[in-house]
């Protein structure tokens, strides 16, 4: 059977980082990837790519616009049922979900008759972006009147949730962070996920790759066991007919979760306020003006997420963007080497695209539409 691990976490945790350093660490094992992105711009697919290169051991799936492995996905099934045709070439399959998505919609459908013959999964990783916890920015909000209230929780509630199915919890984003620091971290992450099995500290974004593939976390371990009950001379104790109503930890490692699995599944389906959008300009773009524009952006609109890429003076030069709430960063990435447009995703909650490509065209004299 494939081993199959999950990497989630909220959006902006550092995720495709983390991932395409693991790729690149990968030794010896044959990798599939499928990368889920909210947008309608595969941007992380974008960076993916451009880090493995043509590295022909290590084959990449988008999975744009839409939550990976969700009810209305019609791609994850049979893109599983295709890797599972070439086993003898594929050592172990990574599955990057959305910012916005649970990881318990892939684990359910790993157990589905269609795929649970061909995969097993290995562990689910949760990436966290370490400042933004130790800044309150995943708390639930006090004040019921506040505007904001709706948005933090949201917000707490889909991080919380992503916790609590994570079998290894990331602390990412850490270099600037001293001990007192990351103890609180690994405090907090505790109070929300008491169950997490592990965490693992990534410096520089990067993983040992030994702690995030090949944990076997949930492999069929007591399935060969023989219980046997053998009653006590002169007692009548009666025995169970099964001692499955005595097993708590289930066999798969996923069944002690699964009574949640659809529950959790459709988190997002039932709020509808995440939405996401794409802006672009033709006009060259000041990196450092546009920089000062996103962040005014998001100062006045509920956009946890920006990223794209941008044209500059220099069409030869594309700029990548970044940007998870108000913190932004532009710098120069090898994936994109020119581009004739520029164009940025926003992903937030109840988030106005009129208001901000109105905001945006203001603060940048460039028009954005």
């Amino acid at each position: 059977m494939i081993p199959v691990t999950i990497v989630t976490g909220f959006l902006g945790s550092g995720k495709t980082t983390l991932l395409g350093n693991l790729i690149k660490s990968r030794q010896s094992r044959r990798l599939a990837l499928l990368i889920n992105e909210f947008g309608e711009v595969s941007i992380d697919g974008a960076l993916i790519n451009g880090s493995v290169g043509d590295d022909e051991h290590v084959r990449i799936h988008d999975f744009p616009y839409g939550l990976i492995a969700y009810g209305d996905d019609d791609h994850f099934i049979p893109t599983l049922q295709a890797i599972a045709k070439r086993k003898a070439n594929v050592d172990h399959v990574l599955i990057e979900t959305s910012g916005l998505a649970l990881p318990t919609a892939v684990m359910e459908l790993l157990q589905s008759p269609e795929l649970a013959g061909d995969f097993i999964l290995d562990a689910t990783l949760a990436v966290v972006d370490t400042p933004l916890l130790l800044s309150d920015q995943f708390d639930r909000c006090l004040s019921i009147d506040s505007p904001q209230a709706a948005v933090a929780d949201s917000v707490a509630t889909l991080f919380e949730q992503q916790l609590e199915y994570a079998d290894v919890v990331v602390l990412n984003k850490i270099d600037t962070l001293d001990e007192d620091a990351l103890l609180l971290a690994e405090q907090r992450v505790r109070d929300r996920a008491p169950n997490v099995r592990f965490l693992e500290l990534a410096y520089n974004a990067q993983l040992d790759i030994r702690l995030a593939l090949g944990l076997r976390l949930h492999q069929p371990t007591f399935t060969a066991h023989n219980h046997r009950f053998t009653p006590l001379p002169g007692s009548d104790t009666p025995t169970l007919d099964s001692h499955a109503r005595l097993n708590g930890h289930v066999h798969s490692g996923l069944a002690g979760h699964s009574h949640g699995l659809a529950t959790h599944k459709h988190f997002h389906e039932q709020d509808p306020g995440w939405l996401s959008f794409v802006l672009r300009s033709q006009a060259p773009q000041q990196p450092e003006a546009l920089k000062t524009a996103l962040s005014e952006t998001a100062k006045a609109e509920p956009i946890l997420r920006i990223k794209g890429f941008i044209l500059t003076d220099n069409p030869e030069n594309a700029m990548l963007v970044q940007g998870v709430r108000t913190r932004m960063v532009i710098s120069n990435h090898a994936v994109k080497k020119s581009a004739q447009v520029s164009e940025i995703v926003f992903i937030g909650y109840h988030l106005n695209r009129n208001k901000v490509a109105a905001l945006l065209s203001q603060l940048t004299a460039t028009q954005w539409q």
